[in-house]
């Protein structure tokens, strides 16, 4: 199988951005601390530090994105606010992924229109969860086809179960989407290597050493790392890659380059740090960016904001992590 993973999505010939293999951090989106409105300078900023770090492409409105607190309107312009701040700083190649999932076939189609024409290159989709009950597996696959069909933007699977009622795509589906050419790539933040090894092998997916067909298999959490790119994975899509970057990349490019008594090593020292972010969430992963590089602020509500000792609590618990990340 090929997939179109750069230039055709629909038959249409783009100039879309290919996507490399490597580290995306899925964006935090940053608010207003006393009006809670979208902290557009700050976004940007946050843009072009992870480019400067090394990631090899960010992902809009995902979980950590906080899409789910934002309107379509915010969403569009998240995006457009990310593509002008990469390109700026001169990181026109770099891709962006957006999440653009609505729970109908036609909300859906429509915001990855929205996506294409406010600079965005893929789509990252779950799979609808609202109407649980009837959500077997013959209405996921008609969702995603009927959503690939009418897409300009080639599709990236999400498969999270914790948000989405605990729908829980397994390899064969996946491997079933796989065919369609407008779906390239899923993200695995169900956290299972075993998944990610089986859809890997059948769709010949990308990784460092091979384009493979061009189909993405992303983790979904840095601190499985080094078990992706051992499970033939071509990427990582984690939150903690908002906050320690470089850390992340240099533990992906150890490995790459065939040091891996020390990729493990470092992923060890990754995996502990990420686990106070993955613990603490939006709000934990925000005030670690605030303890450390003075800007973060805090979720939208109904999310709560931590008390201090807890933001200490997590800046303690990542200090080791960090100082590794200073020194990259």
């Amino acid at each position: 199988m090929t997939v179109s993973n750069g230039n055709e999505a629909n038959g249409h010939t783009t100039t879309r951005r290919p996507l490399p293999c490597g580290i995306y951090a899925p964006t935090m989106t940053f608010f207003d601390p006393e009006t809670e409105e979208l902290d557009i300078p700050t976004i940007k900023k946050h843009a072009e530090r992870l480019a400067k770090a090394g990631l090899a492409g960010l992902v809009t409105m995902g979980s950590n994105g906080e899409a789910i607190h934002c309107t379509r309107e915010e969403k569009v312009a998240v995006t457009l606010a990310t593509r002008e701040a990469l390109d700026a700083a001169g990181f026109t190649t770099t891709p962006i992924i957006v999440g653009a999932t609505e729970g109908s076939v036609k909300g859906t189609i429509e915001l990855c229109k929205q996506s294409e024409a406010a600079g965005g290159d893929y789509v990252l989709l779950l799979p609808p969860s609202y109407f649980r009950a009837q959500m077997d597996e013959e209405a996921i696959v008609g969702y995603f086809t009927a959503v690939a069909d009418g897409s300009p933007l080639p599709i990236v699977l999400y498969n999270y179960p914790g948000a989405v009622a605990g729908i829980d795509m397994d390899s064969d589906l996946l491997i079933k989407l796989a065919e369609h050419p407008n779906i390239i790539g899923t993200k695995f933040t169900c956290g299972s290597t075993g998944k990610l090894t089986r859809v890997a092998l059948a769709t010949n997916a990308k990784t460092p050493t091979s384009e493979g067909s061009g189909y993405m298999a992303f983790g979904g959490i840095c601190d499985f790392t080094v078990q992706t790119l051992v499970s033939g994975g071509s990427g990582i899509i984690a939150g903690g890659a908002n906050v320690m970057p470089k850390l992340c990349v240099k533990v992906w490019n150890l490995y790459v380059e065939g040091k891996t008594e020390e990729a493990i090593a470092l992923q060890k020292v990754l995996s502990r740090g990420d686990w106070f972010l993955t613990k603490a969430a939006i709000a934990g992963t925000k005030q670690a960016i605030q303890s450390y590089y003075g800007y973060g602020g805090y979720p939208r509500r109904p999310l709560k904001r931590l008390e201090k000792a807890k933001v200490a609590a997590i800046a303690e618990g990542i200090q080791e992590a960090m100082e590794v990340e200073k020194s990259l």
